[in-house]
């Protein structure tokens, strides 16, 4: 995808029908969006050099993580895959995202997934698990229903409640660190459907509706501070998990905003450069703008594009 194509993508992101912007405003403001910032797109770096940019289009990391704090990361490793099958979130963009809370004086750096095949093997062979490691984080499992606390979600209008990881209940701020590809139920993987990792019943929303689901449970009380998504290698067909690197492209790409929903639209106007995705078929997006969790309404928003 050369630059033309990448900036046409994200001017196409802001296509949607125009909505209250009021909601998404407040979500920024509660989450940390600063700097009259409300979504950052880069490409054409690598991982671990376009996070570090992203964060200074913020105001740093310290204007999310202050010293002491007890910090979760939320990636994707949910399949038994390597970082090259683009299954779950790149190893390089997660390491150095530890790096960077450390270094704004976080207490500790937690890291987990409630995985679909075996945790152990989703870990260690996503690469996820040596590189939170070298840079001084800790994994923690999410395979038993004990790691896991009830809470209510009284905006959901399917999911009445969920129950989330204690690691996240407890943090003091987390980032929810999606990978950008394809899904053969919800149509596409991005930061709202990564939340699907932070519960104990997955199982539950599907026999409810699965679209709805993933709206309702954005609706938790505790936010991240950024949803970043890593758009740099993408399952564009065969997802969640892939086949082969036949399904794999590259785009080279990282986005992140506080508002979940704003950040999907963009991601998935840039996945629809490789395969063409609406947001009527992602329903859950427009689902979660109805519940008041953001906005699809990009033109309206202070959008970063930059190359590299």
């Amino acid at each position: 995808m050369d630059r033309r194509e990448f900036l046409k993508a994200m001017a196409l992101a802001g296509a949607a029908a125009a909505v209250d912007l009021s909601a998404a405003s407040e979500v920024l403001a509660q989450n940390g969006g600063s700097k009259g910032t409300d979504l950052v797109a880069i490409m054409g770096g690598e991982p671990a050099v376009m996070l570090r940019r992203m964060l200074a289009e913020y105001g740093g990391i310290g204007t999310f993580v202050k010293k002491g704090m007890k910090v979760v990361l939320k990636p994707n490793i949910g399949w038994d895959r390597t970082p090259e099958m683009a299954g779950n979130t790149n190893p390089e963009l997660v390491g150095e995202m530890v790096k960077q809370c450390l270094a704004a004086g976080a207490s500790e750096v937690l890291v987990f997934d409630h995985t679909c095949h075996n945790w152990v093997k989703c870990y260690e062979n996503s690469g996820i698990k040596k590189a939170v490691e070298a840079a001084g984080g800790k994994m923690v499992p999410a395979a038993d229903e004990s790691y896991y606390v009830e809470v209510k979600l009284p905006k959901g209008v399917k999911l009445k409640s969920a129950k989330i990881h204690k690691a996240l209940v407890d943090c003091d701020v987390w980032f929810n660190m999606p990978v950008l590809k394809h899904h053969g139920g919800a149509k596409l993987t991005v930061s709202m459907k990564n939340y699907m990792g932070i519960v104990w019943d997955r199982r539950a929303f599907h026999s409810l509706e699965l679209q709805q689901c993933i709206a309702d449970v954005v609706t938790y009380a505790k936010k991240p501070a950024l949803h970043i998504v890593d758009a740099y290698r993408s399952v564009v067909k065969n997802g969640p998990q892939g086949r082969s690197l036949d399904d794999v492209v590259k785009l080279g790409s990282l986005l992140a905003s506080a508002d979940p929903v704003a950040v999907d639209t963009a991601a998935l106007k840039l996945f629809s450069q490789a395969k063409p995705v609406t947001l009527a078929d992602v329903s859950h997006i427009g689902k979660a703008e109805a519940l008041g969790v953001g906005t699809t309404h990009l033109e309206k928003l202070n959008v970063k594009r930059i190359k590299m």
